[in-house]
């Protein structure tokens, strides 16, 4: 049992398997016409229905009315013999004894259309009924009716059905032979829109092929109808200038990698060779210590660009609760600098302490290199946020370049020494580091000096 429900899934998975495999293009088209296949059987048969059911109100109405016209002509005595018949209509009009004492000439003078039993039905309902003609050698279904009349009088009037029959029979034929062609019609249509409004999709699949590591720049191309397409185009093309822009730093941050490294690894090659080289004039305290200087330059490279690695995945280390005031606090008492806080205040934030750590370090860093005599560190809560300032007195920087300082490997004085104007990525990692923990950093005029202002979302 189990072998034999393993094989009936296989099999009931076959078509499925099959369907997917199929295009999108194929997949719509056998969509629609299937749904419209559909709709149209069952507006055929409703149309068919509504049709026969109106025929049929038309015939009853009809026989309703001769009928009433001869229990009228009955009751008056005025009925002729025999009965005129009109429109086919057959009547019979019979005593109270049940024999037939008048009759169109189209029907049987001596059997009554409906038996007796049947006959005081059809009377007391008031209905009319279909009733098969060919035992009394009329042609198809007939549809009949009878009426009470005066003095015990019945009369039976009867309408040929084979007419309506016949014109619902052709009407069905005509739509069975048409909606084959009009499914066809639309299939065919439906093939047609799919395949233009798929086009930009083909379109977009060739452009995306063609880009590669040899054509980063290209974009793909965006059809000018303002439709999905459009906006799948254009979201595309985005994030393909935001990958080439990424693409553009990563390789723009090796390349200044790579040149910063050169610099402390060709001083400790120098250092060690002339060292080799002399050995019997040569200090080796003072060439332990250049090449420790050295040593220590590179670490501070590699600790930097492995955190800006970090931060450029927007991974944080942890997030917990930071006491900004405490983390002032400690900062200023390490390099001695003023503090300033607001009253009462000790804003919190949620964040990796060691990485906000490290943003304070970086901006006291850099305030003091450039200072004249004075670096001041400030925090307050201001609405939902935390503000952390750093002020220095130094010669501050001109307002066009303080964005561009949070740059990689951007120094504004190129013709200072590195030693003294670092690698470049402090404020980098400091940006980073704030953007990561949801907040901004920028740098303001302090008159004199410089203000960094870092504003860092409030814990909840």
């Amino acid at each position: 049992m189990p072998g034999t429900a393993a094989s009936g899934l296989a099999v009931l998975a076959r078509p499925v398997t099959w369907w997917r495999r199929q295009s999108l293009r194929f997949r719509v088209t056998a969509a629609a016409t299937a749904v419209l296949a559909l709709a149209l059987a069952v507006s055929a048969y409703m149309f068919v229905a509504v049709l026969g059911e109106a025929l049929v109100r038309g015939i009853d109405d009809r026989i309703y009315q001769r009928g009433r016209e001869i229990v009228a002509l009955s009751d008056a005595d005025r009925l002729s013999d025999p009965v005129v018949s009109v429109d086919n209509t057959i009547v019979q009009v019979l005593d109270r004894d049940g024999r037939i004492v008048d009759a169109t000439p189209n029907t049987d003078r001596l059997v009554p259309l409906l038996p007796a039993e049947a006959r005081d039905d059809a009377v007391r309902t008031g209905a009319a009924r279909f009733l098969d003609g060919r035992p009394y050698a009329l042609p198809g279904p007939l549809r009949v009716r009878a009426l009470s009349a005066d003095r015990g009088v019945t009369v039976i009037v009867a309408r040929s059905f084979a007419e309506v029959e016949s014109s619902l029979v052709t009407t069905g034929h005509v739509l069975i032979a048409g909606m084959p062609l009009l499914l066809a019609l639309l299939a065919a249509v439906s093939w047609l829109v799919v395949g233009r409004t798929l086009r930009p999709i083909a379109l977009l699949r060739r452009g995306a092929a063609e880009v590669g590591a040899t054509a980063r720049s290209r974009r793909l191309p965006v059809p000018e109808a303002r439709d999905e397409v459009h906006a799948l185009a254009t979201t595309l093309n985005d994030m393909l200038g935001r990958l080439e822009e990424a693409d553009a730093r990563q390789r723009a941050l090796v390349s200044d990698a790579a040149h910063e490294l050169r610099s402390p690894l060709a001083s400790i090659r120098l250092q060690l060779e002339v060292a080799l080289s002399h050995p019997e004039g040569q200090d080796w305290k003072e060439t332990a210590e250049g090449v420790l200087e050295d040593t220590l330059r590179l670490s501070r490279l590699a600790e930097d660009l492995l955190a800006l690695a970090r931060l450029d995945e927007g991974r944080l280390g942890r997030r917990e609760p930071v006491d900004l005031a405490e983390l002032a606090r400690r900062t200023a008492e390490r390099y001695g600098l003023g503090l300033d806080l607001a009253p009462g205040s000790s804003p919190v934030v949620l964040g990796d302490a060691l990485d906000l750590r490290r943003v304070l370090a970086n901006l006291v860093d850099n305030a003091l290199r450039h200072a004249a005599s004075a670096v001041r560190i400030g925090v307050r809560a201001e609405g939902s946020a935390a503000e952390l300032t750093v002020t220095d007195d130094g010669p501050g920087i001109p307002p066009e370049d303080r964005e561009r300082v949070f740059d990689r490997f951007t120094r504004l004085d190129d013709a200072r020494s590195r030693d003294d104007g670092g690698a470049g990525l402090g404020l980098a990692i400091v940006r980073t580091t704030v953007e990561a923990h949801g907040g901004t950093v920028h740098l303001e005029d302090a008159s004199p000096g410089l203000r960094a202002v870092v504003r860092l979302p409030l814990a909840c």
